[in-house]
């Protein structure tokens, strides 16, 4: 019985390192365009500072709404691959769209569709990645998907650079299709979808199971960080504003990605052994100190680099700790429910922060916006805190 427990385990695992794959080229896409895409919406199609804190913010809102959408969905189907299919394709064939955009709303009618498409496949995808493992696995099955994720994030920016000579930045944009292609190639033929029997529940009765106190409690106490967490493009601009030039800014996101590859998997085994809240804690206080490292560094581009391995740092920490943390306090069938609701508060949270740093940042100085980030991690640092300290046992186990 137990090696048959360890036999599905591993088979469990193959099906994360698949994902992981899809990831890994989906991401070579992406990144290879996000590398760019913040200084091409300002400097080639005319936006402010401002004007791309509402397309990302905006872009980010879709992505966290069809999250909702797909996570509600995938428990009703009792299925997750048609779902993440859908999702990759639409962002496949969405990115090389940004080569005709001549302004900067065709680019925010772009960035949405991608975006819907990555909150098309997030939730369901999530509770794949759930349902292929032992519970005691989560943190490393995360951190190995994430770190397998970024391994793309620093092969797309990477690609760039080294094309963008050859090109251009909209050649760029074309040239993202073919690893998207690939990722679908795998994503259809070798990844193994999961499926659980449960009852047929109407949306609200779903919701009204997931939303226990506990629920509610540590939706709350992420919310309060993340008010104030802004998303990788402004320590792209920041890099800019430190002298890093244009055809360099890739390298600068390279190393933001590299930080996170380095740390996912380790950090993964550390929530394992330590617990997953607490680590959390840990991320939050790096995102703080790279934070304070915006606020007072300056006149030199290799700050920029500094900066950027920080906000991977944090990164590495923030994003798997989080969705591996989602499952333990739902039941097993109602999972993508359960990452639904979360994603509702990312979702809001995301343009909040987004919105505010830009406008901050456009509006007051570089300064204030970097300051009122250190604030809110700091809050919600001690938030999570007081979350771990009055919780009970997670009702999944």
């Amino acid at each position: 019985m137990a090696n048959q427990e360890e036999n599905e385990a591993q088979l469990g695992f193959k099906n994360v390192i698949r994902l992981g794959y899809v990831s890994l080229l989906t991401d070579v896409s992406s990144e290879m365009i996000f590398a760019i895409l913040p200084v091409f919406i300002v400097t080639q199609l005319g936006a402010t500072v401002g004007v791309l804190g509402i397309i990302e913010g905006t872009a980010e809102a879709f992505n966290y709404l069809f999250r909702i959408f797909s996570g509600i969905l995938t428990d009703r189907m009792n299925k997750r691959k048609p779902l993440v299919l859908l999702g990759y394709g639409l962002s496949s064939f969405a990115k090389p769209l940004f080569a005709v955009a001549t302004s900067w709303t065709q680019a925010l009618a772009v960035r949405v569709v991608d975006r819907a498409g990555k909150g098309m496949r997030t939730s369901p995808r999530d509770a794949l990645i759930s349902d292929s493992i032992k519970k005691s696995q989560a943190g490393k099955a995360f951190g190995v998907h994430e770190s397998l994720d970024q391994v793309g994030a620093v092969l797309g920016p990477l690609i760039a650079f080294v094309a963008i000579p050859f090109i251009a930045i909209r050649g760029i944009f074309w040239l993202s299709f073919i690893p998207g292609l690939g990722s679908l190639i795998i994503l259809l033929f070798f990844v193994k979808d999961s499926r659980r029997s449960s009852e047929k529940r109407n949306v609200f009765a779903s919701a009204r199971i997931v939303l226990n106190r506990e629920f509610i409690f540590l939706l709350a106490a992420l919310s309060v960080f993340a008010v104030g967490a802004y998303d990788y493009s402004f320590i792209l601009l920041d890099a800019s504003a430190l002298g890093v030039t244009e055809s360099n800014i890739p390298l600068v996101y390279t190393v933001l990605n590299l930080a996170t590859v380095i740390l996912s998997v380790p950090v993964g085994v550390l929530a394992d052994r330590i617990g997953k809240a607490k680590t959390l804690i840990i991320g939050y206080f790096v995102f703080l100190v790279t934070s304070a490292a915006g606020l007072v560094l300056s006149g030199s581009w290799v700050y920029a680099f500094l900066i950027a391995f920080l906000f991977g740092g944090y990164f590495s920490i923030s994003d798997a700790v989080s969705r591996a943390l989602i499952p333990d306090f739902t039941k097993p069938e109602l999972k993508g429910t359960a990452y639904a609701l979360y994603y509702v508060m990312a979702g809001l949270c995301s343009f909040v922060s987004n919105s505010a740093f830009g406008f901050l940042w456009t509006s007051i100085g570089r300064s204030v916006a970097f300051e009122y980030s250190v604030v809110t991690s700091l809050v919600g640092a001690a938030t999570l805190i007081v979350f771990i300290t009055a919780h009970r046992r997670p009702i999944s186990g």
